[in-house]
């Protein structure tokens, strides 16, 4: 079993140079094609899955697109390895090619005056559930999140594992999250779920809690430029 989990992320991470390589890259000295990331062990905090930890270093060229086929429809997200989040990036493509998020559940939607987001990547329920592993957060204080942003989630500064938000209207919350992405099809497949409704989980937040209808991540894949 952890043999097939090495190969697949090597195989993974391969087939993410090979696809990266047409990009164009800064000039010597101005712009590192990998970035080393540090993804830290949290046995306090195991993973409900069999998974590994990404391999420490992460491409800072080229976009790569994640595919997640749910019970709504599918949602396309592009991910930037160039962007301010490449360790973010890079970790969202190995838990995919790890089928971490397959047959998963999207456990918060909110829809209120502070933030409109679906939040998904935890295995068990909101903020449990993560892959036995944190990184660091990779923002530059000046992250906003308008509507198709997508942005890691955490419980606090450095808590980064397999959470991930995606705004389905806006987020006015402090720039804490680090942005690797967006998305290129399916928001429309968000708007039919927000159309649904929200189970308030606190009667003094309204607008925050589980989908009135469950959001399942049937399977996520990736797709090739």
């Amino acid at each position: 079993m952890k043999t097939r989990w090495v190969l697949t992320s090597v195989a993974a991470l391969a087939a993410s140079v090979l696809a990266a390589a047409p990009a164009q890259a800064a000039p010597t000295g101005q712009h590192r094609p990998i970035v080393r990331c540090e993804f830290t062990p949290t046995p306090e905090n195991p993973s409900p899955k069999p998974v590994l930890r990404p391999l420490p270093f992460a491409l800072t060229v080229g976009k790569q697109k994640v595919t997640f086929r749910t019970n709504y429809g599918p949602i396309v997200i592009e991910l930037n390895r160039a962007g301010a989040a490449p360790c973010a990036a890079h970790n969202m493509i190995s838990l995919v090619a790890q089928r971490f998020y397959d047959k998963s559940q999207c456990w918060r939607l909110t829809d209120n005056a502070r933030l409109g987001v679906l939040q998904c990547g935890d295995l068990i329920k909101a903020e449990v559930g993560g892959p036995g592993y944190k990184f660091a957060d990779e923002v530059t204080g000046k992250e906003t999140y308008p509507r198709g942003t997508v942005a890691m989630g955490n419980q606090g500064p450095g808590t980064n594992g397999s959470e991930f938000f995606i705004v389905h209207s806006f987020a006015n919350i402090a720039p804490n999250y680090s942005v690797f992405g967006k998305v290129v099809r399916g928001m429309d497949v968000l708007d039919r779920i927000v159309a649904n409704g929200i189970v308030d989980t606190d009667p003094a937040v309204p607008g925050d809690g589980l989908p009135a209808k469950p959001v399942k991540i049937e399977k996520a894949v990736l797709s090739w430029y």
